[in-house]
């Protein structure tokens, strides 16, 4: 009876030790991408105050992982960095401009991804109407929602063409709340105001 009560005892303190690991690992990783996301930000911050020459064969290029402009959500009181590429190492810091699609001013789809729980934390309060605006170095574009869908997470039929429309899509993982990896996306679609 006394070595069953031993065996509870320390198998509690060993479930508590476990418990207390995962929550410090995940503050460190909260912390890391938040510091990842605050440079991303100066980066972006200091390439809009850069000039842009203008001409007339002016193409916008960029490199996965750098900061290429800045995603404000005034409905939320965020400013995010906006960074080239979707994968992870991007997406830590800030939100990635997917590759196959154009930049603001292009007339066609933009899609723009990041975490339900560090970027994108709160898009779900987004509304029809609410304002987007995008800040790049070769102009400041101000947006609309004008609505929003739920699909599955292996749907890529959200990213296609709407030329001649120009089209701001917001991509993240739903359920907002959901602990993993998540079976669908969240989609937000605006049009330019």
């Amino acid at each position: 009876m006394r070595r069953g009560r031993v065996l509870v005892k320390y198998s509690a303190i060993i479930f508590l030790l476990v418990g207390m690991f995962f929550i410090v690992y995940a503050n460190m990783e909260l912390k890391s991408v938040q510091q990842s996301e605050k440079a991303a930000l100066v980066q972006a911050q200091e390439i809009l105050d850069i000039p842009v020459i203008e001409t007339a064969s002016h193409e916008l290029s960029f490199q996965d992982g750098q900061s290429i402009g800045i995603l404000e959500i005034p409905i939320i009181n965020k400013e995010l960095p906006i960074v080239q590429g979707t994968d992870e190492d991007s997406l830590k810091q800030g939100v990635g401009h997917y590759t196959g699609t154009v930049y603001p001013g292009q007339q066609d789809q933009i899609l723009l991804s990041g975490h339900r729980d560090t970027a994108f934390t709160g898009l779900d309060k987004l509304k029809t109407g609410d304002s987007i605006i995008v800040k790049m170095q070769h102009g400041t574009f101000h947006y609309a929602v004008v609505g929003t869908e739920i699909v599955d997470a292996d749907d890529t039929t959200v990213i296609r063409s709407t030329a001649p429309v120009e089209m701001l899509t917001l991509s993240t993982c739903y359920p907002f709340r959901y602990i993993g990896n998540a079976p669908e996306r969240y989609i937000i679609y605006a049009e330019p105001k």
